[in-house]
């Protein structure tokens, strides 16, 4: 499985985010891109799985990567706790080669180089931290950092395009 770079539907962002609280939103006010995922990470109940990818910011250079918490060189950051199911039809592949802005296409090739290195471990970490809260719940600190993927699976199945 290759990771990629992909961009999911905005309607269905938003209707996630009213079953987490900490969903990460595809734009904020002032972000002149849209936000990024990697994908596919896991493909469980015929639903692909994806991870926010965020842009690095000055705390991450103190925070220790985790399980769950993968640093993209000081370009980004990978937070494995926040993937989320999406179904077929709401993501799109982002061609970098497509991205007018020189800057940011150059910026998405330099993150992607170094996601291709981290790949497998990439994927392992998913799936760790996938089985970790589902067999677990929140009785652990990480399984109360995860977003609830039982939770996020139903309302994937009931999301309507």
């Amino acid at each position: 499985m290759n990771l990629c770079f992909y961009e999911i539907n905005n309607r269905y962002i938003d209707y996630l985010s009213s079953f987490e609280p900490h969903f990460f939103h595809n734009k904020q006010r002032g972000q002149k891109n849209e936000r990024k995922y990697i994908g596919i990470l896991l493909q469980i109940h015929n639903m692909d799985y994806f991870a926010p990818l965020s842009s690095f910011k000055p705390k991450h250079s103190k925070m220790q990567e985790r399980v769950d918490f993968i640093k993209i060189k000081d370009y980004a950051v990978l937070n494995l706790n926040n993937m989320f199911p999406v179904s077929d039809g709401l993501y799109r592949y982002v061609n970098i080669q497509k991205e007018q802005n020189p800057n940011y296409r150059a910026l998405l090739q330099a993150e992607y180089r170094i996601i291709k290195k981290l790949q497998n471990k990439i994927l392992k970490n998913a799936g760790i931290v996938y089985h970790h809260r589902i067999e677990k719940g929140t009785s652990t600190p990480l399984g109360r950092r995860c977003h609830d993927f039982c939770l996020l699976e139903s309302a994937c199945l009931n999301y309507r395009k």
